[in-house]
């Protein structure tokens, strides 16, 4: 019978540590101790996803987890995040671990750095400088911040990066926690560490939804199989007592959102493709129709904005001010005096400046793009205000707004989600996302 179990054992998705254990005197004592458990469990795996949500300190855990195996093994270490990301890894590392790291753009740079750990962004993995690009092979550990540039198979990123990362010893992935019914998400990331194919996981523990195209669906009596699998490389992390510890300092403050409503001149409806004239401005028949609506309505928006921020109670406020369109940013910044942006031709000092003006209180209002500045960035200390224009993508939204909502902040958070009486049903949409996302997770 013995046999017999240890058979099925065997039989088990189950994935094998391939690091090494870290004594709890080697780990920094200046970490918080949900931290330190994460770094030795991560380490201790040597191919590992990090779940963590926002303000649950991902970044110190990555530095951490890089300088434990490099103390180890020797090498190198190198982070790869968002490119507007790389000023909080560096500012982080100094202030909180009295670490230096560099911020490398090309392979010379990286040969010549003095420091063990070096910070770089995904475009010069992906693409390069002028076609060279920096080769991860080359050092000890990497580990990938803000992995979600991982979630789909047939991406760029996602297809480049399994072989050139394939020869890392120590690789990791580090982002919020992704909902729980994003199969494809999770086993992409188990794909790039290593712990299983994507194909065999999907064979393994999916079957395929014959009415709707790409509509996975665990197998029933594979389910439980399946989350055990991923407990044994993923780590879901909410909060500190979900490691035993207490929640001290880790409370979540009121978040309070307010509807901002902008009215539309329905006589200007015009017709459907039949001819027949339309009763109401509608934005959520198509992606033509709403990027319509945005261009139209978009004087009577920013008209709100100012509005808003003129308000008694938020008038001395710091504002964030998410936007979609450039012509968005560009009307922001003239209707709104003092306001400056982040894009994406901006040069690149001028908009670490920018973002490190606003992070420190010295900026009172900061218009971008959340596939901008939406990821990895803390606003929290000096910002708890936010106006959003909404639309259907969800993702790069809800990571914008928790640029300010999240652990450490210290006042309520006011987000203002600014549509047009035509968007409507995307506003609905975007409520029906968040509720099923807090749904999933909580």
């Amino acid at each position: 019978m013995k046999d017999y179990i240890e058979f099925l054992k065997d039989k088990m998705a189950i994935s094998h540590n391939t690091g090494f254990e870290v004594n709890p005197n080697e780990i920094s004592t200046s970490l918080y101790p949900h931290v330190r458990d994460t770094v030795r469990w991560a380490v201790s795996g040597g191919c590992r996803a990090i779940f963590s949500s926002f303000g649950m300190q991902k970044t110190v855990t990555q530095l951490e987890i890089c300088r434990v195996i490099i103390n180890q093994y020797f090498g190198k270490a190198l982070i790869v995040c968002p490119k507007r990301v790389v000023v909080e890894f560096i500012t982080q590392a100094k202030e909180h671990m009295n670490m230096t790291v560099k911020y490398v753009k090309t392979m010379s740079e990286v040969r010549a750095c003095k420091c063990d750990i070096m910070i770089t962004n995904y475009e010069r993995v992906r693409d390069g400088e002028d076609g060279v690009r920096i080769e991860p092979s080359f050092f000890t550990v990497t580990s990938l911040d803000e992995a979600s540039v991982l979630r789909g198979f047939g991406t760029k990123t996602y297809q480049e990066f399994l072989p050139l990362f394939a020869d890392v010893p120590f690789r990791f992935v580090a982002t919020a926690t992704p909902s729980p019914n994003r199969y494809k998400e999770l086993i992409h990331y188990a794909g790039y560490l290593g712990v299983m194919d994507t194909g065999q996981a999907l064979t393994r523990f999916f079957q395929r939804d014959s009415t709707k195209a790409n509509n996975l669906t665990l197998y029933p009596h594979k389910e439980k199989e399946f989350w055990l699998w991923v407990s044994t490389w993923a780590l879901f992390l909410t909060k500190p007592s979900d490691l035993g510890y207490p929640d001290t300092g880790y409370e979540l403050p009121e978040l309070r959102v307010h509807e901002e409503v902008v009215s539309v001149d329905n006589s200007t409806a015009g017709t459907d493709r039949d001819g027949q004239v339309k009763m109401f401005r509608e934005a959520a028949l198509g992606l033509a129709d709403a990027a319509k609506e945005r261009r139209d309505n978009m004087a009577e928006k920013i008209a709100r904005v100012v509005e808003i921020i003129n308000r008694p109670e938020n008038k001395d406020e710091h504002f964030l001010l998410w936007h979609d369109l450039e012509s968005e940013r560009e009307a922001l910044c003239k209707a709104i005096p003092g306001c400056k942006a982040v894009y994406g031709s901006q040069d690149d000092e001028e908009a670490d400046k920018v973002i490190a003006d606003f992070k420190n209180g010295r900026l009172k209002y900061l218009a971008a793009k959340p596939e901008m500045l939406g990821e990895g960035l803390n606003f929290q200390y000096h910002c708890h205000k936010a106006i959003m224009f909404i639309d259907y993508r969800f993702n790069d939204k809800f990571q914008a707004i928790a640029r300010i909502y999240r652990f450490m902040q210290k006042h309520p958070v006011d987000l203002y989600l600014v549509y047009a009486e035509s968007e409507g049903e995307i506003f609905k949409s975007f409520m029906q996302k968040w509720a099923q996302h807090r749904e999933m997770v909580y």
